[in-house]
């Protein structure tokens, strides 16, 4: 009985992390967006229009770092303005917009600018689950001889990109919580270089799987559960990174637009079927690469639905295309690297405390992804399902 309590201890653990990891993406109705804010200074005046989670930030969440509003300190007041009519949540502004202005949120020339809102678009009929994207615009008065501008993103909120518009070459850059551009100037010429554009989109792609491509992570999971053999694993990501890279490009150099309403619950349905199959298949069957990749280009429409929220620089199109694919890939390499490492240790701890050779080690990795990619199939399947009916009908 002790024998095979120790032998069941790897399927347990396995299967333990497996579930807490499933169960952490239902929670995905209340993920964390970045802050999108365009910058322009013209006729007298320093423009800024934020595209933001406002209910967040007037809860006084502490965004930096953070991946679900469920899983702050204050997410039940979160909820409760979450619940509020957009004409409670605009007589609220002001009071966030004096606080930014003390930073100073802009400043030109290196001297600030106080900040008044010219409008504020709060959507009605949103979801309450589902976060609520407000548009803000904002301006000050610009002194003469302008020739530098700064935006100040306060602690605790989040990451913001920072998008010039107006000028040629202009600025794209990113702030997190706390940081300040550096001075960006007034006419243009700010835009980042090839390689500089390039590594600052690495991470971009990257967070989009690696923690918000909740999604993502489950096809991939999906693709990682079939078989220990690496061949069936190459074949299947070779296939999904070549797909979802031609539409990437495809969409993001607008050749091809599909709305949201059809690819996501199209891709929740690609879940599903990756999953069912791995529950009746421990092979590779001839046409699974051909299904993955039509499942890819419907995900790589999904991932350039995202790039079109940061914006591409037109000057530097290709390396931010490129860092954000590489980015992506570096993602999923990373899920499936977890997951393969997380039952490999289980395996090999429970083969030590049984004081069994490495070959045991080997034979119980086999027989425990089996159990692990029945179970963890199902409850990806049943996600997915979820998603699907969420998708199209709530």
């Amino acid at each position: 009985m002790v024998r095979t309590f120790i032998t069941s201890i790897p399927k347990l653990v396995a299967l333990a992390v497996l579930s807490s990891v499933l169960a952490v993406t239902v929670a995905r109705a209340h993920e964390v967006q970045p802050t999108i804010a365009d910058l322009s200074v013209a006729e007298g005046q320093v423009e800024l229009v934020l595209e933001l989670n406002l209910e967040a930030f007037l809860a006084g969440i502490d965004l930096d770092g953070l991946e679900d509003t469920n899983e702050a300190e204050n997410a039940e007041g979160y909820d409760a303005l979450r619940a509020l009519p957009d004409e409670e949540i605009m007589a609220r502004a002001p009071d966030l917009l004096e606080g930014w202005n003390r930073l100073p949120l802009v400043s030109i020339n290196g001297e600030p600018v106080v900040m008044r809102s010219a409008a504020l678009s709060v959507p009605e009929q949103v979801n309450v689950e589902l976060p609520r994207v407000t548009r803000w615009q904002l301006l000050g008065e610009v002194p003469g001889g302008a020739t530098s501008v700064q935006v100040a993103w306060p602690d605790g909120s989040g990451a913001m990109v920072l998008r010039q518009q107006g000028v040629e070459d202009p600025f794209t850059g990113y702030l997190d919580g706390g940081e300040t551009s550096a001075p960006i100037a007034v006419a243009g010429g700010d835009a980042q270089g090839g390689w500089a554009t390039f590594a600052s989109y690495v991470p971009v792609g990257f967070d989009h799987i690696l923690p918000k491509g909740l999604d993502h992570i489950l096809f991939v999971l999906g693709l990682f559960l079939l078989s220990t053999k690496l061949a069936p694993l190459l074949w299947q990501v070779s296939a999904f990174t070549l797909a979802h890279t031609v539409t990437l490009a495809l969409g993001a150099l607008g050749l091809v637009n599909v709305p949201g309403s059809i690819v996501e619950p199209l891709i929740a349905a690609s879940i599903v079927y990756v999953a069912i199959e791995n529950v009746y298949l421990s092979h590779l069957s001839r046409w699974r690469p051909f299904v993955i990749f039509g499942f890819g280009l419907l995900h790589g429409l999904g991932f350039a639905s995202v790039l079109g929220e940061f914006g591409l620089p037109q000057a530097q199109f290709i390396p931010a295309l490129i860092g954000f694919n590489v980015g992506v890939e570096l993602g999923q390499l990373t899920v499936i690297a977890m997951a393969a490492v997380l039952i490999w240790l289980a395996v090999r701890a429970a083969s030590v405390a049984r004081l069994d050779p490495g070959e045991e080690v080997v034979r119980d990795y086999a027989v425990t992804f089996r159990a692990v990619s029945l179970v963890g199939s199902l409850l990806i399947a049943i996600i997915g399902a979820w998603w699907v009916v969420e998708r199209v009908f709530l």
